[in-house]
């Protein structure tokens, strides 16, 4: 099975790689990341035998580094690789953590690829996020002795039903993974069901949970919120995908009746978008400001395009009420827990499946409201910024969510002791 996986795989590759290099007209990284993707990684390893940890792209990142920043203060001389498949993921890497972990390319999922990974950087185990399930990276790891943990892992109802086509392959795999700590007792079911031995099978809960909000995060905003307008109303729509903004505009545009003042921010997901989500704004005839531009939102502005990296957060702080992309469009939605730790009200589209737990918990507290539509976005929004009490009674119970449901990261710090990869 795994040497057609690899077969398969190996077909696919030119159109991969076609792929890319059409990408890196829009992000030269994209093209400058392929050499490592094929296992060619030059010079001395960057670290020597690091604790590897595959993190996709900016929403994993942003996820692990609690559980980093947690490894790193009970064993200040444990090397870390983190891998990421997105030049963003390593954008947002660079500025999370720095240089107090090392960073490389994550290899395609071919065995010789995989194998001049293992022996350049010699890693003394791989935690991978999520459902980062790799036949060839797992089966590599195994025959050299690489403990492979799976952490805060998550499988809708979906993606199970796409990997039980596959199940013989998946099962060889999932024997060879040391601990699977899923983040709800469902993730671990039907992880299970898939074949993965229960002995192996734990529940962490969400990494997601105990995200860290910064203190600078709230003077930031309050300074941004000065420059924005303080006689306005904000409603910020972050890591839009494509097929959102227009129906986001439609959504500023019916409010725009009640709310005449009111300023949208618009954060696309991807940078590569960035222009093109800026010339949609300017063919719907909108006053237009991006962040890029540099220059000051007036208070005719209507649409301020967020077109830069790493200030999500703290434009989320800026607004009263905020919707999460990726859910207008069947994607499974992003994470919802930013704006409810900051305590802002949240709302999304119906596509949820990548957060269904996280969601179920938000919607039970009051914090997030999903609308099926742009119309009920609209009503949703509406409501919320005509009622300053449901606004922070949403906003309060969302803070309150994430504080109870925070803990993932010791949990899974207790796991890596019980098997030597960190200190007990």
């Amino acid at each position: 099975m795994r040497l057609l996986y690899s077969v398969a795989y190996t077909c696919a590759l030119p159109l991969i790689l076609l792929r890319l290099w059409w990408r890196g007209h829009f992000n030269p990284a994209y093209r400058r990341r392929l050499r490592e993707q094929l296992g060619f990684y030059l010079g001395a390893p960057i670290t020597s035998r690091p604790l590897w940890i595959h993190a996709v792209s900016v929403g994993e990142v942003i996820a692990t580094t609690p559980l980093i920043r947690a490894l790193r203060a009970r064993d200040t001389s444990l090397p870390i690789l983190v891998t990421t498949t997105t030049p963003t993921g390593r954008e947002t890497l660079d500025r999370l953590l720095g240089v107090s972990v090392a960073h490389a390319y994550f290899p395609f999922d071919l065995s010789w690829a995989v194998r001049r990974f293992i022996v350049h950087f010699a890693p003394r185990a791989l935690l991978l996020m999520e459902t980062e399930i790799w036949p060839n990276v797992v089966a590599g790891c195994h025959a050299d002795g690489v403990p492979v943990f799976l952490i805060n892992g998550r499988l809708s109802a979906r993606s199970a039903a796409r990997y039980a086509c596959v199940s013989p392959l998946l099962k060889m795999t999932l024997l060879k993974i040391t601990q699977a700590a899923m983040q709800t007792p469902e993730d671990a079911a039907r992880l299970m069901g898939l074949g993965a031995p229960t002995a192996i099978t734990t529940v962490a809960g969400s990494l997601k949970f105990d995200v860290h909000i910064p203190a600078s995060v709230h003077e930031e905003a309050a300074a941004l919120r000065r420059e924005l307008g303080l006689n306005r109303q904000i409603f910020m729509a972050g890591s839009t995908r494509p097929g959102e903004e227009e129906r986001i505009l439609d959504v500023f545009a019916q409010l725009k009746h009640d709310f005449p003042s009111l300023l949208l921010i618009l954060a696309p997901r991807h940078p590569e978008r960035f222009h093109a989500v800026a010339e949609l704004c300017r063919a719907r005839g909108v006053r237009l400001c991006c962040r890029s531009e540099r220059r000051k939102c007036s208070a005719a502005t209507e649409v301020f395009v967020l077109d830069s990296m790493g200030e999500l957060l703290r434009f989320y702080a800026t607004s009263d009420v905020a919707f999460v992309g990726g859910s207008l469009v069947p994607l499974g939605g992003h994470n919802l827990l930013e704006p409810a730790a900051l305590g802002i009200p949240v709302v999304t589209g119906p596509h949820l499946f990548n957060f269904s737990d996280i969601s179920s918990k938000l919607l039970t507290g009051g914090a997030l409201k999903i609308g099926r539509d742009a119309a009920e976005v609209a009503d949703i929004v509406g409501l919320w910024l005509g009622d300053s009490n449901a606004r922070d009674s949403a906003g309060r119970g969302g803070r309150e969510i994430v504080a109870n449901n925070r803990g993932a990261t010791s949990r899974v710090l207790t796991m890596l002791g019980a098997h030597g990869v960190c200190p007990a």
